[in-house]
């Protein structure tokens, strides 16, 4: 049976219930703080709300909760490079997404079982000075055995340029504000 994942994605900070229902439902979105302890209460709440709305909806980094709240999966950031995330007895549809920056870290990503990887930044962004661009994004995507989402610096301006990505999809942050 083939799984059909998203490929269009943003990341929250806070629960804006205005911000999640003006994207499209095909938007899946990340929960992503790393500031303050997750509130169990918010995540529910944002779970309720982005059902309701027909948007899957991805906690970062606490996959534990995730599964426990029966989540659609969970986002796996870069610098996580813990092996133990295929220990936890995981629901069928359970979707393990990260990030990477690099072939080491794609590799990691691999052998931690996720099924869609973030490869950033493709773009230069305010954070990122340095960016992979579109040759040698390419590359490294050639490279790995799993579905690539394009991340970091993607705009109206140059979201044409995303075609000649080999890119399943594409997530932002500043892209939906």
């Amino acid at each position: 049976m083939h799984i059909k994942y998203p490929n269009i994605f943003t990341f929250i900070s806070e629960f804006k219930k205005e911000k999640i229902y003006s994207l499209d439902k095909n938007i899946a979105v990340i929960f992503r703080n790393y500031q303050k302890k997750h509130s169990r209460d918010d995540i529910l709440k944002i779970k309720k709300f982005c059902k309701s709305n027909k948007k899957k909806f991805f906690l970062a980094n606490d996959i534990k909760l995730a599964a426990k709240l029966n989540l659609d999966g969970v986002y796996v950031p870069s610098f996580n490079n813990s092996l133990s995330i295929k220990k936890y007895n995981l629901k069928k549809n359970f979707l393990i997404i990260g990030s990477a920056h690099n072939l080491k870290e794609i590799r990691i990503k691999e052998k931690q079982g996720v099924k869609l990887i973030f490869l950033s930044p493709l773009f230069k962004t305010k954070d990122y000075k340095k960016s992979l661009g579109i040759i040698r994004f390419n590359l490294l995507s050639r490279l790995c055995k799993k579905k690539i989402i394009a991340l970091g610096g993607i705009n109206k301006n140059n979201l044409k340029k995303l075609k000649i990505a080999n890119a399943y999809g594409f997530s932002g942050i500043s892209y939906f504000k």
